[in-house]
């Protein structure tokens, strides 16, 4: 059974559907769940499989507008009913500032802030426990929850499910790209989840955190260990999940990888697919982003804030930085010498180069990972996650233009990508062994578009490494 089957036997059935778009659109609305949860991508991925499967709309709509009146119901009951409990539950209990917001934004709209909230990313999940707690009329309530409720269904909806009718029907698409989509959605709803819930559970007011030092405090070999990583502030245990997961995830893949001497069966799939999809647009994109990731493009990329710790004389940002890249350099290196697989297709320019790990992702993921590091650090703890999802936005297309360009199978990428996160894991562990100094005040607008200048400058002007 190919790829393609097995994901369209696994497609849940028009009823378990509906049941899950009312699920998610409940939990999305839901007091706080909705904040941990990536309710629009859940909602999108589900409501374009219904459309793919010609689900009534109006039973759709019908099932997320019944989930958000719900999800918004029972939070405003919990506000009403039960307001000194909830404040002293976790997680209100560790972040007070989301209650804070949600009042903050009450006070503003008053009555009209359970219409508009609904609409509201950050307060979306707060403001119905809000307004129970300041005892809205229930009356008052129930109109704003259903009228929002009615307007909200349709918006989120209708994009999945349009999307669900037309990529197969209207688009002259290859065969197989409705498995990789659904393959890159699974990818991303995990990837979702793991930065709006356990990079949280990593830190020191996570539950996982918390766990473990209880668990090695009354363990006598592990306590000194953990004393030791604990002297500039909180054991940097989020550094060290990933370093163990990363090195034995690499260690696992290159083992699969180069048990067989032909590429993986994923590989050839993925790089049929790309080779359908190619055209001069998509290859001109392509070598952009190449041509943006190489090692002129890492130079024009980090030049101008090199100057400037230059100047500012922060020795430690630029060890570890340059540390990280000849570190990540030297191990591509020593990978393509002695793995020695070869590429999908050689240009000229890549004439004795090997495959495996693929450079330009690892490169990607240590510069705009240890970006995202650095950055997250300056920002406020609610804040963070999206440091790291712009990280994952720049260095994702990065990765994916070596199969536009077919110089890499993805096998390769999954490779470099876990170097990359070794190597990220390794010079944070290092620099979060003391404490430092804040980076601040530093011009991130400026440099982020001398760094904009530099490299529209070594695309127009240099050829490819």
């Amino acid at each position: 059974m190919s790829l393609v089957d097995i994901l369209h036997s696994l497609t849940p059935s028009p009823p378990v559907l509906l049941s899950l778009v009312l699920a998610i659109s409940l939990v999305e609305s839901l007091a706080l769940v909705g904040l941990l949860v990536p309710g629009v991508v859940l909602i999108t991925s589900a409501a374009s499989m219904a459309g793919h499967q010609d689900i009534a709309l109006a039973w759709l709509i019908g099932a997320a507008f019944i989930g958000a009146l719900i999800g918004d119901g029972v939070s405003f009951s919990l506000g009403y009913r039960h307001r000194e409990y909830v404040t002293q539950r976790w997680p209100l209990s560790q972040h007070p500032e989301w209650l804070g917001r949600g009042a903050r934004f009450f006070e503003r709209y008053g009555v009209w802030s359970v219409f508009i909230g609904r609409f509201v990313g950050p307060v979306r999940p707060i403001i119905p426990l809000v307004a129970g707690m300041m005892h809205m009329p229930p009356r008052t309530f129930i109109w704003a929850n259903i009228t929002s409720a009615a307007l909200w269904a349709p918006a989120y909806i209708l994009p999945g499910y349009l999307l669900g009718r037309t990529w197969q029907h209207h688009l002259n698409l290859p065969p197989g790209l409705e498995a990789a989509l659904l393959i890159l959605a699974a990818v991303i709803v995990a990837l979702a989840f793991i930065f709006s819930w356990g990079r949280h559970q990593a830190t020191r007011h996570g539950r996982l955190y918390r766990a473990i030092a209880g668990t090695v405090r009354r363990l006598p070999l592990l306590r000194r260990p953990w004393l030791a990583l604990s002297q500039s502030g909180d054991v940097p245990l989020a550094s060290l999940l990933l370093l163990v997961i990363a090195l034995g995830s690499l260690s696992g893949w290159t083992l699969m990888v180069t048990a067989q001497t032909d590429p993986l069966p994923m590989d050839l799939f993925i790089h049929r697919l790309f080779s359908g999809l190619q055209s001069g647009v998509t290859y001109f994109v392509g070598t952009l982003f190449a041509e943006i990731g190489d090692t002129f493009g890492i130079i024009a990329l980090t030049l101008p804030w090199v100057v400037w710790f230059l100047i500012g004389k922060r020795w430690d940002v630029l060890l570890h930085w340059g540390g990280a890249f000849a570190g990540v350099a030297l191990l591509n290196i020593i990978g393509k010498g002695l793995f020695e697989r070869t590429r999908p297709d050689t240009p000229d320019y890549l004439l004795g180069s090997f495959s495996y790990p693929s450079a330009h992702t690892s490169t990607a993921v240590v510069l705009f990972g240890l970006s995202a590091a650095f950055v997250a650090a300056e920002l406020p703890r609610q804040k963070r996650f999206w440091a790291y999802w712009g990280a994952l936005a720049l260095a994702l297309p990065m990765a994916l233009s070596r199969l536009v360009v077919g110089v890499h199978w993805l096998s390769d990428l999954v490779g470099g990508a876990l170097l990359g996160l070794v190597v990220c894991a390794l010079t944070l562990l290092h620099w979060q062994q003391q404490p430092r100094q804040s980076l601040r005040p530093c011009p991130w607008a400026l440099l982020s578009v001398a760094s904009l200048v530099m490299i529209s400058a070594r695309v127009g002007f240099l050829p490819p490494v």
